[in-house]
């Protein structure tokens, strides 16, 4: 995720309200309810599957309407249009923002971007307690995120094993070396190597490049943040990436769904074979 601050008390503050946000969701709204959502029983998308797919992109485009470091970054999409637009682009999955104090989502913007598409979807936000991840089922996501930086490596254990009892795919997110040895575990479908630094928030895609090797075969490899060419997509392929996460390059621009378009077609164009 871009949290995009000059230092780390911005986690910190994010996950402070988090665990009153969750406290306080859980005494109005009982785990019972959520389970009687009509999403609840519905047939999961698999992410790795689609991530898996030649005659997809392998991007995982998101729907982000502002975040701590841009403030305001699309405040007045339309998550319908937006969503079916990537999909009808070539995306492979995609992504939606629930965080509403630092990233303006919520949780009517997965439900909406469940009705109308039929692909895996990431719940992306900052899941820490075993009732988000029944509440992300209850909106019809597919896959959830874990982030290493907030969670200890029994932590990433204990949610994955969850989420997989519930029939949900897991994607853990790194930004180093340490987070990936510290929490690397079979109990993940994927791994998202996030290419900001978390120290000076610098980006550089070496990230995902060093980081490549330490990843299992059997975990597919995500790269996020900072991917802005289709140049740097095809780049990443040759390092065995086959998901790329993609959300402000596409959310800073008037229509995200033709950005995205725009961009699939270069990719498309750039990964044609030479013929003689």
């Amino acid at each position: 995720m871009d949290y995009g601050q000059k230092n780390m008390n911005i986690l910190d503050t994010i996950v402070a309200a988090k665990k009153k946000e969750i406290a306080d969701k859980k005494s109005m709204i009982p785990v019972a309810l959520l389970e009687r959502s009509i999403y609840y029983e519905t047939k999961l998308v698999s992410f790795k599957k689609y991530l898996l797919r030649n005659d997809l992109s392998g991007i995982i485009a998101e729907f982000k309407r502002k975040s701590p470091s841009l403030g305001s970054i699309n405040p007045h999409a339309s998550v319908e249009r937006t969503t079916m637009g990537y999909m009808q682009a070539g995306a492979s999955a995609l992504s939606v923002l629930t965080d509403q104090q630092f990233f303006g989502g919520k949780y009517e913007d997965l439900t909406t971007a469940r009705k109308f598409n039929f692909c895996p979807i990431l719940r992306k936000d900052f899941i820490l307690d075993e009732y988000q991840i029944i509440e992300a089922k209850s909106m019809g996501a597919d896959v959830i995120l874990l982030i290493a930086s907030i969670l200890e490596s029994a932590q990433v254990k204990q949610l994955a094993d969850f989420a997989h009892s519930l029939g949900l795919e897991v994607l853990l997110e790194v930004h180093d070396q340490e987070e990936l040895e510290r929490t690397l575990t079979d109990k993940v479908d994927a791994i998202g190597v996030n290419n900001r630094n978390l120290k000076d928030f610098t980006v550089s895609i070496e990230t995902s490049q060093k980081l490549a090797a330490l990843i299992p075969d059997s975990i597919i490899k995500v790269s996020e943040s900072g991917i802005s060419q289709p140049e740097t997509i095809l780049t990443l392929k040759d390092y065995g990436y086959r998901g790329f996460l993609m959300g402000e390059a596409f959310m800073k621009t008037s229509r995200p769904e033709k950005a995205c378009a725009t961009f699939i077609q270069e990719l498309q164009h750039l990964a044609k074979p030479v013929t003689a």
